[in-house]
């Protein structure tokens, strides 16, 4: 979607806070969450903000057309630390669960320290998770920081920030974390064959894996301005499409573990195990873009 010219008065609450001089051209993004925005400056000049950017305190940018012939800086400064917190967490996380799901690794250890291994990816997970959703909430409501002064950011551990397409995905997030916390848990301790016992797992996991789903759809919708795939090119859209095939193979493998043969063991342990490691897979080549993502787009202008 694109908004027509807000006039003065009249901004969208993401864009609520714009310096002196300042004023949108035009908004977009999923549904009715701004997303995407051109903003002119005093001087007339047109750049681009993103709620993915502002997050991350990337600043503006200029906009496509004014980039086009000019030479994009590969490294563009220092990542941040969130960054490289949330890339190293979602990293150790995504290996535990591809290492775990390896036949040449579980074939040649016992079951419980096989569950043991995807237990301590899923606390790693939920680490991760929440210094994104910690990102989320502390994110500054200045459009434009005045580089003269430090940002205002909140400091508050958990917001209500419904305005904010990243909040809930990560919201959501954080909690299909915990979803996978208390599957994997339970995987080190019950009794397997007992049909109870197997539903202690089976459904956190199968509801972990769709808010993953709902989370990595609304994070790809935000990069991608719209529910439909549309590629800028950018690492953050690259990390979000990553994301996102990842959680649809995370909710394939939780499916395939539904599907109980005669014995009480998955019917499709190809499925389970395939779409666990693939999905940990493409987790991990996201969080190793985090970093760069920092780095290659900072703040530039």
């Amino acid at each position: 979607m694109t908004a027509p010219h807000p006039t003065d008065g009249d901004q969208p609450d993401a864009l609520s806070n714009l310096p002196a001089g300042w004023s949108v051209v035009s908004t977009s993004g999923p549904a009715f969450f701004i997303t995407h925005a051109v903003l002119r400056r005093p001087d007339g000049t047109e750049v681009e903000w993103t709620s993915r950017r502002q997050r991350k305190q990337l600043g503006v940018r200029a906009t496509a057309t004014t980039r086009l012939g000019i030479r994009t800086r590969r490294w563009g400064g220092s990542p941040q630390p969130s960054s490289w917190w949330m890339g190293a967490l979602f990293g150790v996380g995504s290996l535990c669960f591809a290492i775990g799901s390896i036949p040449l690794y579980f074939a040649n250890v016992s079951p419980e320290v096989d569950a043991v291994t995807f237990a301590i990816g899923s606390v790693f997970f939920t680490a991760a998770a929440f210094v994104q959703y910690r990102e989320t909430v502390h994110a500054t409501d200045e459009v434009v920081p005045d580089l003269a002064r430090p940002s205002r950011r909140r400091r508050s551990l958990f917001a209500w920030r419904p305005h904010r397409i990243d909040w809930w995905a990560s919201a959501i997030q954080l909690a299909g974390t915990l979803l996978f916390n208390v599957s994997t848990f339970a995987a080190t301790r019950i009794d397997a064959s007992v049909d109870h016992d197997k539903h202690l797992v089976w459904a956190p996991d199968v509801f972990g894996s769709v808010c993953f789903l709902i989370a990595s759809g609304l994070a790809y919708a935000e990069v991608n301005r719209r529910w439909w795939p549309r590629s800028d090119g950018s690492v953050g859209w690259h990390i979000g499409a990553l994301n996102l095939v990842g959680s649809i193979l995370f909710g394939l493998s939780a499916f395939g573990a539904r599907l109980v043969g005669s014995s009480g063991a998955p019917a499709n342990v190809a499925l389970v195990n395939g779409g666990t490691c693939l999905g940990a897979l493409c987790f991990l080549a996201g969080a190793v873009l985090l970093p760069v993502e920092s780095a290659r787009d900072a703040a530039t202008d």
